[in-house]
């Protein structure tokens, strides 16, 4: 299901579910979120006082989570930025109750890669994997791709790259699914982890070494999670290292399933990433570098 649009005069609840969240770059992000001409609330968590390497406490992060979902008001639940820890509240949020609220939308990237599995699976929503506004890489083009996304999403239908590859070539239609590498793989035997059949799969990371990538794509492979795949949009992988090393791990592992696949798509930890809609089909043109989402 497409959760509505956003609307001028409609509330974007700002949450966080995992890391802790930079005051400045909370108040850097404000104004632009606002000049879309939205109210933007924001939650407790987020204006907490750094502790640790979470925002709050699981309780507590799991309860802005919902209060927001819950509130008929929000019409956008928005994640300040990632880190680590969105996987240990999901047990935590009331699903049914969230699905009995009815659609919103759903944005954010990296850790929270864990509850866009969650709201994809539990809710049957898409979702918009995007950038983080309460970080540095909160540019002016994400968001822009992120407010036309929210806004008018039929203007951003076909995503193209141009730093993007084919590594394997080709086109492909699917569901998009994925996102942060490290999320995936831990997530394997949870209730949140679906399968890649009959999927495009996004792939990106930050600051993993090119082992600790193969074990993870390795533990994908072996649990049978990609059977089926149709397609493979490989992202950033910023301050992973030598990207040559990590190119040619990709097509070790995963050119045998010999589906187009395509490299260096622009998404994830990098400036002027764009957004894209998890759940949603689209097709893939791996020799243009070209995602077309489908009505």
């Amino acid at each position: 299901m497409r959760p509505p649009e956003t609307r001028p005069g409609d509330t974007i609840a700002l949450v966080a579910p995992a890391g802790p969240v930079p005051a400045d770059l909370v108040e850097k992000a404000l104004p632009v979120l606002r000049g879309w001409g939205v109210e933007v609330r924001v939650g407790d968590c987020v204006r907490a006082a750094p502790s640790g390497y979470l925002s709050a406490s699981d309780e507590a992060r799991a309860a802005e989570f919902t209060q927001a979902w819950l509130d008929p008001t929000v019409t956008c639940v928005l994640a300040a930025r990632g880190g680590y820890g969105s996987q240990r509240m999901l047990d935590l949020v009331d699903w049914t109750a969230l699905g009995a609220a009815g659609p919103k939308t759903f944005a954010g990237s990296s850790d929270v890669t864990a509850l866009h599995r969650a709201v994809n699976v539990h809710l049957g929503l898409e979702t918009l994997f995007s950038p983080l506004p309460a970080t540095t890489l909160f540019d002016a083009v994400a968001a822009e791709h992120l407010r036309l996304s929210l806004f008018e999403p039929d203007a951003v239908r076909t995503i193209t790259s141009s730093t993007s590859s084919p590594l394997m070539p080709g086109t492909a239609t699917g569901t998009l699914i994925g996102g942060n590498l490290a999320l995936l793989a831990s997530g394997l035997g949870a209730s949140e982890q679906g399968s890649a059949r009959d999927a495009i799969v996004l792939l990106e990371d930050v600051t993993e070494n090119v082992y600790r990538i193969d074990r993870m794509l390795t533990q994908l492979l072996r649990s049978g999670w990609l059977d089926g795949v149709r397609g493979f949009v490989l992202g950033s992988w910023e301050s992973c290292g030598d990207p040559g090393p990590i190119r040619s791990l990709m097509l070790d592992r995963l050119g045998a399933f010999g589906v187009p696949m395509v490299w260096e798509f622009g998404f994830g930890h990098v400036p002027a990433s764009p957004t894209i809609p998890l759940g949603a089909q689209a097709t893939l043109d791996a020799d243009t570098g070209t995602l077309q989402v489908l009505p």
